[in-house]
């Protein structure tokens, strides 16, 4: 495999040896000058134990808010079938306060190891990297004091976790299965209004992390593409594995069961979001979109309803009020609902009772909330960019925009909401596309492309 066991090249050249701080790169220096009998050969036969590694947010987090997303969904549910398939799953990845235990035991065979790296609170994830050093050593220990061969493969979610990944590779000898989730250069090349660059370091990094792992898995085909034109990976280890939904915890429930549930309107236009509130999730888009829908059909007004499900994230930390001040200047105050983030089986009811879900997104690498929300029976505006273009087939689950003006979705919202007739077969086309991910067929090709990756690893030793 291209790696193999070797230090990967552009690790060794940006962080050299002793004296560098805030990365991997010091304990890297130490690896290569340590003995080489620490380097472990890969164990012959399945995958028995895996270390998934989350650094900067935790799978046991809850969605909606702050750093905690689909990613964590992700971690979770993969983590949780592959247990029932015999793994045993550690997930490391950073307390966050004083009162989490060290260890908990998430599900039967999946453990959540918290490890303490910097202070509980206070740190963005762009000071995070300062924190790799400590977080490498503590995960390393832990494996060190087990038999030796403990795990079999490491996963590792999102560059920052990549890092530490590499690092676990090659001390133990297994492969290194990486998931991006997000890619800076996608995501600076379409970046929202108000929204930050992501700075030269993460990409650097997630250079690095392509270079290191032995199998990149992509979302969708689009993203194994921006992997290739993008990063430079080499073909041969990339490998595309759709993520999933719990088609138990989503799925169509009676629309008006739903709304009395949650207090809405049975006649009601509820035009949903939800997600995290910062500008790469768009959600302004959307409300500016049903100020324009209103302005042009003002008899709209008393049938709208535009609930906001999610917290603050990201950039959105900075004004968390803007979204709610922006309502205000559009006019539009009094059909907006902002709702705090809810635990899965609330989160699909609001599905449910939702006339079509918006998801105004300028990148996804995926589009979870499409595939959830299509799941309950919904149909989807999203908009054209990422996996949403895998995730919502157009025309049949729902309608993908171009764009993001104003207009273009103003006139897609209202498309769906005047035609009953469309909103009936969107739905069941929604239905149909939902069936096509699973947690369980995502569990499955991953635990495969596991075995690949180790194969092909005992192959090259």
């Amino acid at each position: 495999m291209g790696a193999g066991l070797t230090p990967p090249r552009a690790i060794d050249q940006r962080f050299p040896g002793p004296g560098t701080s805030g990365n991997v790169g010091s304990l890297w220096w130490s690896w290569l000058q340590g003995p080489a009998g620490a380097r472990r050969r890969c164990r012959v036969g399945a995958v028995r134990r895996l270390a998934m590694i989350s650094l900067h947010t935790s799978p046991l987090d809850q969605p909606g808010t702050g750093d905690a997303g689909g990613m964590n969904v992700y971690v979770l549910e993969v983590a949780k079938r592959l247990a029932r398939r015999g793994v045993e799953v550690d997930v490391f990845t950073r307390a966050t306060s004083s009162a989490l235990e060290p260890v908990v035991v998430a599900y039967d065979g999946v453990t959540v190891r918290h490890i303490h790296a910097g202070p509980f609170e206070g740190l963005t994830k762009h000071e995070l990297p300062a924190q790799l050093c400590v977080f490498a050593r503590e995960v390393l220990r832990t494996e060190a004091a087990q038999p030796v061969g403990h795990y079999d493969v490491v996963h590792s979610h999102y560059w920052l976790s990549g890092q530490v990944g590499a690092l676990a590779r090659d001390r133990w000898g297994v492969p290194l299965v990486h998931s991006m989730h997000t890619m800076a250069k996608v995501k600076n090349a379409a970046l929202a209004d108000g929204d930050t660059p992501e700075p030269p370091a993460r990409v650097i990094g997630e250079e690095q992390v392509v270079e290191a792992a032995d199998v990149l898995v992509a979302n969708t085909a689009l993203e194994a593409q921006q992997l290739l034109d993008l990063y430079d990976a080499d073909p041969a280890r990339v490998e595309v594995v759709h993520p999933g939904v719990d088609l138990e915890v989503f799925r169509p429930v009676p629309r008006a069961e739903a709304r009395a549930a949650l207090g809405l309107p049975v006649d009601a236009d509820v035009v949903l979001f939800a997600g995290r509130i910062q500008p790469l999730k768009g959600p302004d888009v959307l409300l500016r979109a049903v100020a324009e829908l209103v302005a042009r059909e003002p008899g709209r007004r008393g049938r709208l309803v535009v609930p906001v499900v999610g917290g603050p994230s990201g950039t959105g930390l900075d004004k968390p009020q803007a979204l709610a001040d922006l309502a205000a200047e559009l006019g539009i105050a009094d059909l907006v609902r902002f709702v705090p983030p809810v635990g899965q089986a609330e989160l699909a009811r609001w599905y449910a009772a939702a006339t079509l879900v918006a998801v105004p997104s300028f990148n996804e690498s995926f589009g979870l909330v499409a595939a959830e929300a299509q799941a309950a029976g919904s149909p989807v505006v999203a908009a054209a960019v990422g996996g949403l273009t895998t995730v919502v087939r157009d025309g049949h689950s729902g309608l993908l925009v171009p764009g993001h003006g104003a207009e273009e979705w103003a006139a897609a919202l209202g498309a769906v909401l005047a035609d009953p007739a469309l909103r009936d077969r969107l739905a069941v086309g929604a239905l149909e596309q939902a069936r096509h991910f699973s947690w369980d067929a995502t569990a499955e090709a991953t635990l495969a492309v596991y075995e690949r990756a180790r194969g092909r690893l005992r192959e090259a030793s």
